[in-house]
């Protein structure tokens, strides 16, 4: 399935079964001007996440909407400008030579240039797109802000990340190590397992 038609599925569920998590959720529009983000994170984007970022805005600034597991809110082109900028500026001194390996999905201490954000839990930690080369560029990493690294690969793919957090919401499965609940109050909430 591709991100467009994975994305909208997710949402119509979300609407039906956690309206006030759906609520939070924005559309891109205007579409942002993924040409000129990709010239500022110097850094081709995948068509994955070109494709998510034409149909998904994100959510407000400092609301938390946890649409991925364990307790990620989703951003927008513009959210993921936004805190990654901000990780350029606290990374200032490290930031041409990051603490980390070379390779996509390699271990690194200090925040990578080539990681762009897709979400966030409100408190640093991050979900990233690694777009350092390799075979496995694309893949979704967590970064630990209070650790300063990330872990090993959750999902080799946007896609991938997507059709788990699909697959949980309508068959009840688990995406990572999480399930898909719903609160009394229309939240989607997921349940560490």
């Amino acid at each position: 399935m591709d991100v467009t038609l994975l994305w909208t599925e997710i949402t119509v569920w979300l609407a039906e079964h956690a309206p006030a998590t759906a609520a939070g959720l924005r559309r891109a529009v205007p579409p942002p001007d993924l040409d000129t983000l990709e010239e500022d994170f110097a850094v081709g984007l995948p068509s994955q996440l070109r494709q998510w970022w034409s149909c998904c805005g994100g959510a407000d600034e400092d609301t938390l909407v946890e649409v991925f597991p364990p307790c990620y809110t989703p951003y927008g082109a513009a959210g993921a400008w936004r805190v990654w900028s901000g990780f350029r500026e606290l990374w200032g001194d490290r930031w041409q030579r990051p603490a980390c390996d070379y390779y996509a999905g390699s271990a690194g201490s200090s925040f990578h240039p080539a990681w762009i954000p897709i979400a966030g839990d409100g408190f640093s930690d991050e979900l990233v797109i690694d777009l350092r080369p390799g075979p496995l560029r694309g893949c979704v990493l967590a970064w630990e802000q209070e650790t300063r690294r990330v872990g090993p690969p959750m999902w080799p793919d946007l896609a991938t990340l997507l059709t788990d957090v699909h697959r949980a919401l309508t068959e009840g499965t688990s995406a990572g190590y999480s399930r898909a609940t719903v609160t009394a109050e229309g939240r989607l909430d997921w349940q560490i397992r």
